[in-house]
């Protein structure tokens, strides 16, 4: 059985990412949750059985095979669950999709940075700084483009959920705790984001766990 690491449902993003990629995959798979930056956290980031991922989250671990970063995951497991259910089929919808989630992989940092994921949060809402605005007009210009060519009827960028909508769920989950300004049309994804199955069962067990990270909560907001 594939073992999928990640860290708190509440905080990472990148776990989210890799998480919906294993349900998408369709695969049976075990979940362990390492909570971020506790004594459990430092130890298994020193643990070989982790290794080569050096301690990163999520981590699918399948026999011999280990695989991090959540690009790989989605790869990986799109090859596994039979290379359909990950990406467009149409070769114009799947590079697109292509290019727009290794952007999401790569940049868009002032808002990863200025605006940390908190699933259970809701920031009082503020004027984004200019980088942070730059970045949202980009994200949504990609959105736009995205749904106009290849959503047709579906409610997600290119129709059906697929690994694009896995690639920027984070960046929803970001607009939604800190009430982020955005188009009238993102605002409909994202609630078709929030409203997927698998969206609200991460942000239910988000809401179950223990964790605190002081950093990453209202009172620590500037």
């Amino acid at each position: 059985m594939l073992k999928l690491i990640i860290g708190n449902k509440a905080y990472s993003s990148w776990s989210l990412r890799g998480w919906l990629a294993a349900r998408q995959s369709g695969l049976v798979f075990e979940e362990v949750v390492v909570p971020l930056y506790n004594d459990d956290w430092a130890r298994r980031r020193e643990e070989a059985d982790l290794a080569p991922s050096s301690g990163r989250v999520p981590v699918v671990w399948n026999g011999d095979a280990v695989v991090w970063d959540s690009i790989a995951i989605i790869t990986y497991l799109d090859t596994l669950s039979g290379g359909d259910k990950f990406w467009p089929a149409d070769p114009a919808a799947r590079a697109m999709a292509m290019a727009i989630s290794a952007e999401m992989h790569a940049g868009f940092t002032a808002l990863r940075s200025q605006h940390p994921m908190n699933v259970r949060a809701t920031f009082p809402a503020r004027p984004p700084s200019a980088e942070v605005a730059a970045d949202l007009a980009r994200i949504t210009g990609l959105w736009a483009q995205a749904r106009a060519r290849f959503g047709g009827e579906g409610a997600f960028l290119f129709g059906t959920f697929g690994a694009a909508d896995i690639m920027f769920a984070p960046v929803c989950a970001r607009i939604t705790s800190y009430a982020l300004p955005v188009p009238r049309f993102a605002t409909a994804y994202i609630d078709a984001v929030y409203a997927h199955p698998w969206m609200q069962d991460w942000i239910a067990a988000a809401q179950e766990e223990e964790w605190v990270i002081d950093r990453y909560e209202p009172a620590a907001a500037p």
